[in-house]
């Protein structure tokens, strides 16, 4: 199970500085729960993921259950014996495959809108279907990316396949909302995520932690509403998640909207969300947890995280620049190594390059969010 310690509310915002306690030892918050999409860190070992300051990791269901499969990993122990890491995990449901395999993928849309191409992505009808998915009121029906086999996912399914996985903490199957639903489409998804989460709360016989997930796309009545009855159930805690919005800015809204009806015990996740500019401000409007694939997929790109913002190791400039990466960060990437050698080796697409970058960035991230949570134990923030 789950034991949640505030130890310091900020007296200038929402932040406030904690302790999760799991099986597998203690978690403070706020956190970036790094995403081990596959059951592991892109690029690095279980081993360096913990030399990273990484302290939670969230693994993918729907992934995992197509290979290696549930069995595979229950038989091998569960998912900390299988991938080697002694620290706290997380499960998603597969709710965000339902938008990325989805809308997501027939609109070429993300959870934050920044651009609709066309007037007809305005309104997703209340009867709207995906393309590639069918999503009906007792869950839904993918095609297996791997083979093109049938998959059908609902709440029973997702929470007996996170069992089996076995960590510390799993989430409610749900639907993520693509941004640009009519308010009709949002409604009808709403309660179908609703009935789903007090299934998922009936289906659970193991002592894991659940997170009720609050939905309701960009509109306050929806989103207040999936507040208040989430909150009302028998939750470890809370994600937030489907759509945010269509800007930066209404994101923060809708958080604002829905985090004064949670059950301030209980810990709060922001699922899918973490850029770098945009921890603090999610940190004072009260947010405890979030994962984030930026530090991993950036890295792969050639882009690193520095004081002084984002870097893009790749550019020419850097062939004869014998500086470290960052001058003030203390990873023993910046300790040993120069960013004409990591230039060298993205250049001779060199997989070490992306390793290092990767290690770099998650320790940037942690670091940072260790400078956040001494903010909020002095008010600064």
């Amino acid at each position: 199970m789950l034991d949640f310690k505030i130890l310091k509310n900020s007296k200038k915002s929402k932040a406030r500085y904690g302790i999760i306690e799991t099986e597998h030892g203690l978690v403070e918050t706020p956190a970036l729960v790094g995403v081990a999409t596959q059951a592991t860190l892109k690029a690095l070992t279980s081993e360096e993921a913990l030399q990273t300051k990484t302290q939670i990791l969230i693994c993918n269901t729907f992934h995992l259950h197509l290979k290696p499969g549930e069995k595979v990993i229950k038989n091998s122990g569960g998912l900390h014996k299988f991938m080697n890491f002694p620290k706290t995990l997380m499960t998603d449901s597969g709710g965000f495959q339902v938008f990325s395999l989805g809308f997501g993928k027939d609109f070429g849309i993300g959870k934050i809108a920044k651009y609709f191409p066309g007037k007809d992505l305005e309104h997703l009808e209340k009867t709207a279907q995906p393309k590639e998915i069918k999503i009906l009121e007792d869950g839904v029906y993918f095609r297996s990316p791997i083979d093109g086999k049938e998959i059908f996912l609902g709440p029973k399914e997702s929470i007996k396949i996170q069992q089996a996985l076995g960590a510390d903490i799993i989430f409610t199957f749900d639907e993520c909302t693509p941004p640009n639903a009519s308010y009709e489409y949002a409604k009808k998804s709403l309660e179908r995520t609703h009935r789903w989460a007090k299934i998922c709360l009936e289906t659970k016989t193991s002592n894991q932690a659940l997170f009720g997930i609050v939905q309701g796309s960009h509109f306050k009545d929806l989103r207040i509403k999936s507040a208040k009855f989430i909150s009302s159930l028998d939750f470890d805690g809370f994600g937030i998640g489907g759509d945010l919005g269509r800007s930066k800015k209404e994101m923060i809204k809708i958080i604002k909207w829905v985090i004064n009806y949670l059950d301030f015990r209980k810990p709060r996740h922001l699922l899918g969300i973490g850029r770098i500019e945009d921890i603090e401000e999610i940190v004072k409007n009260g947010i405890d947890l979030f994962d984030c694939t930026v530090p991993t997929q950036y890295a792969r790109r050639g882009t690193a995280f520095v004081t002084e913002g984002k870097l893009d190791i790749t550019k020419s400039k850097f062939l004869k620049d014998k500086n470290p990466l960052d001058k003030n960060c203390d990873c023993f990437v910046c300790q040993n190594y120069k960013r004409n050698y990591i230039w060298h080796l993205f250049k001779a697409k060199e997989i070490t390059g992306m390793r290092l970058l990767t290690f770099h960035n998650l320790y940037f991230f942690n670091s940072y969010l260790e400078k956040i949570r001494e903010k909020i134990k002095n008010n600064k923030i």
